[in-house]
């Protein structure tokens, strides 16, 4: 590897790796988004290695495409028979047809072979989330290799069994979650992981079995020159703004789909904006209508960053209802918008937002509305929160500290190789 010859303050060639990165793919695809832009912005050259669906990156940034079936965006007859003659093809579309999910495995594989003959070229290599065979193979080869993981994706799985009632809905959850065994065999042997929260460390180490002096907390950033409050535009009175995956259980929708109802003889004007459209037929779609919520939901999927600080803009209080995160995007962009919050403590929810927000129990819809109640009914006190998680959000998860700070702990990784 080139980081043999790197000098203390010499720009670092850096490989960032993500199975899936688009930003609608979720808060893996922003945070290879903008922590490509902020180390670019320091200098170093960055490569960001992708499947599909691929990254939106600044023009400094050098996306490398390893193209899949991508069978979740396209489905099984879109894929030809002449692409099943490729061991990783055969693997992804029989995974498909079956109810499993094989991207994490089969982009490992992938990336394993593009780095061949490729080994002096970087300095250090960053996988997002991936863990798998393939990139712990890099790391066997004696290649300096860096793991992000948000959080094990243990949570989910189990989160989601506990909300499905239906036996053959069960064994579809477990079959999805299959990647899972890959995940916890790799992860123990992984040298050094990065993570974004303290809670996601210690359950990292718990459900992944990863020694917990090998694991390095560094929070996430948001784009505080996107994500800004809008003065100019009026904010809604009773209108409710949430982005969530609307049919992930995780997320906590129906926890806050609950709360309305009790909110709504007393706030009949009472409105919710939902950035993740329910999927047609699924269980979000008919808890709403079986809630009576048809008209108080609006819903919008696939909107620009800007139209959704524009919603921020128009809402009076912002929600993040979730069971589980492991760090809350949703949470700092609120508040970078300066829109009074209220937050579960699901996961690391109570470490990001602090006092700068009003926190109830994850899962109390009870809880959750009294405090949407309390921030209807006082002015000051919504113009309190809406300062106090602008000022944190500005001093504390800016992008530039957090490249800043994954800068200098890749210096102290390469000098230990």
């Amino acid at each position: 590897m080139s980081q043999t010859s790197v000098a203390p303050d010499a720009p670092l060639n850096i490989a960032l790796l993500g199975y899936r990165s688009a930003p609608h793919s979720g808060g893996q695809g922003i945070y290879l988004k903008y922590l490509s832009r902020s180390l670019a912005q320091r200098g170093h050259k960055v490569t960001v290695v992708s499947g599909p669906p691929y990254p939106q990156l600044d023009p400094e940034v050098i996306l490398v495409r390893l193209p899949s079936l991508d069978l979740y965006e396209h489905g099984l007859r879109s894929t030809r028979p002449i692409q099943l003659l490729s061991r990783l093809e055969r693997i992804e579309w029989f995974s498909k047809l079956t109810g499993g999910f094989a991207e994490p495995y089969t982009f490992g594989e992938r990336v394993k072979r593009w780095f061949v003959g490729r080994e002096s070229e970087f300095d250090i290599i960053h996988d997002n989330q991936t863990i798998a065979d393939g990139i712990l193979s890099l790391q066997h080869r004696g290649l300096p290799l860096v793991t992000t993981i948000h959080h094990p994706i243990t949570k989910d799985y189990r989160v989601a069994l506990a909300a499905e009632p239906r036996w053959y809905m069960r064994i579809l959850i477990h079959r999805w979650h299959s990647f899972l065994r890959m995940q916890k065999r790799v992860a123990p042997q992984l040298q050094w992981v990065v993570t974004v929260s303290g809670a996601s460390a210690t359950d990292i180490s718990d459900d992944f079995n990863v020694d917990r002096s090998a694991i390095s907390v560094m929070h996430l950033g948001v784009d505080t020159e996107l994500f800004r409050p809008l003065p100019e535009t009026e904010r809604e009175p009773h209108r409710l703004m949430t982005t969530a995956s609307a049919d992930a259980p995780l997320k906590g929708l129906a926890v806050l789909l609950r709360a309305i109802v009790s909110l709504r003889s007393s706030y009949p004007d009472i409105r919710l904006t939902l950035v993740g459209r329910p999927k047609p037929g699924g269980d979000t779609e008919k808890l709403i209508a079986s809630l009576g919520l048809g008209d108080v939901v609006e819903s919008f999927k696939g909107i620009s960053h800007e139209e959704v600080v524009q919603k921020y803009a128009s809402a009076s209080v912002a929600v993040v209802p979730s069971i589980y995160e492991g760090f809350g995007l949703p949470a700092v962009e609120a508040m970078a918008c300066g829109v009074p919050l209220v937050s579960t403590d699901g996961g690391a929810l109570a470490e990001v937002v602090e006092d700068a927000g009003l926190v109830v129990p994850a899962g109390d819809s009870d809880a959750l509305a009294a405090a949407i109640r309390q921030l209807f009914e006082d002015d000051q006190l919504r113009a309190d929160y809406a300062s106090r998680g602008l000022s944190r959000a500005e001093q504390n998860f800016c992008w530039n500290r957090c490249a800043e700070r994954m800068e200098a702990y890749y210096r102290e990784r390469i000098a230990a190789c």
